[in-house]
């Protein structure tokens, strides 16, 4: 199958899938990456050299395929929706993609809110264009720092149903690839930490029965 996955900002992709990613693209499938807020750099305590971190970062997954869009930093809210919407819909059509991998819509930070959003109205481009294939599964993952902060107690929070198992090796491999961005990594106890992503592993593996997993919310699954 044919995975995008739909992120905000660099880094997004490796937070929330990143050995996710690698053991796809290692079982042959094909993984592409939408970043939206490509000039992310503009935020505190990134890195001037955001470009080259991602292509670093991708390089560590096995990534060779991507999009970006420079939509403002942390001001996604003043686009127009539907300018969102169509990026990605341009994206899904030239990549020929199956899957879609998105943060979750109740998120903190509000470009993974509207990115979310958009990805679920370009999901439906199969019904509004002919000879473009509906997906056959879309889902949401969690980005530590800012799934977790979901104070919104009326929302839908993060609930994953969907988990893959990536083993020592895919924590090891997802740290060396976050590792590439500059500026993005923080001493523990941050979220952001070595000790909390991997703690995090150790904790969806728990609750799916193995030792290491990412886990996701599955929104829908066509077989």
């Amino acid at each position: 199958m044919n995975y995008l996955i739909v992120v905000a900002h660099p880094d997004d992709e490796v937070l929330g899938a990143g050995a996710t990613i690698c053991k796809l693209i290692d079982a042959g499938e094909q993984v592409a990456v939408c970043t939206l807020v490509a000039n992310a750099a503009a935020r505190a305590n990134r890195s001037q050299t955001l470009s080259d971190d991602e292509q670093e970062a991708f390089a560590v997954l096995g990534i060779t395929k991507s999009y970006h869009a420079d939509f403002p930093n942390i001001r996604m809210n003043t686009v127009p929706h539907i300018e969102v919407v169509q990026f990605i819909e341009r994206c899904i059509e030239d990549f020929g993609a199956d899957a879609i991998i998105t943060h979750h819509p109740s998120d903190t930070n509000n470009d993974h809110v509207v990115t979310s959003y958009a990805a679920q109205a370009a999901s439906r481009l199969f019904q509004r264009k002919e000879n473009v294939p509906p997906l056959k599964l879309l889902l949401y993952m969690e980005v530590p720092s800012s799934t977790e902060w979901s104070f919104d107690s009326s929302a839908n929070r993060f609930a994953p149903n969907y988990f893959v198992e990536i083993g020592k090796q895919g924590v090891e491999t997802k740290l060396k690839a976050l590792s590439a961005y500059k500026g993005v990594m923080r001493a523990y106890p941050h979220p952001r930490s070595n000790e909390a992503i991997e703690g995090l592993a150790v904790y969806r593996g728990v609750q799916a029965g193995c030792n290491y997993a990412e886990a996701f919310e599955c929104v829908f699954r066509r077989v």
